[in-house]
């Protein structure tokens, strides 16, 4: 006779991941023309992710480049974490991102045929994992801005007549 195996327990509902912002990158909002976005894991050193849970990233310079098949993060800046032992990381060395192929060939295929960039807009955590929300952006030109500004205040202004009121 066999004997009888435990029942395994379902999961009945799971938990959706907390997500924190660490650093967003709200230049990139007003440069670009943001269109495709895709969530990415980055591959960091255990001093590097210790860096990010005290919110020393900057991502303002940063941007996303294809190379071979793999996605790398270019010019972030993750400041040295303190407490790191004898050798400090580099701060804004390249950093490889995770992505499914068939995300990594959509985003080759668009920059390369469209002139189009792709900007990091957020670095944060989910659950215990670094994520980085990525774009596919268009620069706009200068008159774009402009009317970006003044929509942008136009909204302000009603909504303050709305509390006004």
């Amino acid at each position: 006779m066999m004997a009888k195996q435990a029942a395994r327990p379902v999961l009945t509902t799971a938990k959706p991941l907390e997500e924190k912002t660490i650093s967003s990158n709200r230049q990139a909002r007003y440069e670009y023309e943001l269109m495709d976005r895709f969530e990415a894991g980055i591959v960091l050193t255990g001093s590097e992710i210790k860096s990010i849970r005290a919110g020393r990233v900057n991502l303002r310079e940063a941007y996303v480049r294809v190379e071979h098949g793999e996605a790398w993060l270019v010019g972030a800046h993750i400041s040295p974490y303190e407490q790191a032992g004898y050798t400090p990381q580099e701060p804004d060395r390249t950093r490889k991102l995770l992505l499914h192929n068939d995300e990594i060939v959509t985003l080759r295929v668009q920059t390369q045929t469209k002139g189009l960039t792709i900007v990091p807009l957020r670095l944060y955590l989910k659950g215990r994992r670094a994520k980085v929300e990525i774009a596919v952006g268009r620069g706009k030109k200068l008159y774009d801005k402009r009317a970006t500004l003044a929509e942008r205040d136009a909204r302000r202004d009603i909504e303050q007549r709305r509390r006004d009121y």
